[in-house]
Order: C-alpha cells, then structure tokens, then sequence
C-alpha cells in the first residue's frame, strides 16, 4: 500500500471539534497569546463576538477543561478573565499540529496537479 493509500491518512483525528469551529479557534489562538489571560470584554473586541455568542463558546470550552474563567469584581464592576488551562494549551497546540498536517498534505496535492510548464491542471 502506498503511503497516500495508507488506512486513515486523511481522517486527520487530531481535528477536535470542540475547537473546530472559527469563533473557539479564535478565542483560543488569543489566549494562547496572553499567557496570563484575557478579560472577557477584550476578548470579545478581539473576536468580534457578542457577549452572549462568547459566553456560550466559552462555556463549552470551560466543560473541556480548555479554559478557566476566574470571576471577580473591579469597582463594584463584574470582570472575567479568560485563560487556556495546561490541558488546553496541549490540545490547542496539538490541534495546531493536526491543521499543519492537513496544509502540507494540501500543498503536496496541489504540486501534484502541476503540469511541467507550471500551469495548474485543477481547474
């Protein structure tokens, strides 16, 4: 068996989908930037989320064990700040690793649909 025939090359397993989806992929990319976390309104700025649209999503995130959100009060003023948890930081990274997978794979196609001359035979 060739290696592109091998069983589950493509099942790209790595993909979780709990982040699979473009609003997490985005809060986790931010939070993995801050190590020290996000408050929630900045994070919403950063994603272009509603606050109800990023509470669900970090709701589901917490369930993981991705994120942690510590609640306190600035002010009198409510404050969450966001964080990727260890466990969340492996997976995400993990995760990152699994899409890297899927690009090369993607690029060796391609380069394989490229006739002599360069010119693209996809259509």
């Amino acid at each position: 068996m060739t290696a592109d025939k091998q069983t589950g090359r493509y099942a790209y397993d790595g993909l979780d989908r709990i982040m699979h989806e473009k609003a997490r992929l985005g809060i986790l990319t931010s939070l993995l930037t801050q190590k020290e976390g996000i408050l929630f309104n900045d994070l919403k700025v950063l994603c272009t989320l509603t606050d109800g649209n990023l509470s669900r999503h970090l709701k589901a995130l917490e369930e993981e064990g991705l994120v942690n959100l510590d609640k306190s009060f600035q002010n009198n003023r409510p404050q969450t700040l966001c964080y990727l948890t260890p466990t969340g930081r492996q997976r995400f990274l993990a995760y990152i690793q699994e899409l890297e997978r899927v690009i090369k794979d993607t690029e060796l196609a391609a380069k394989q649909l490229t006739n002599e001359n360069g010119d693209s035979i996809v259509a």
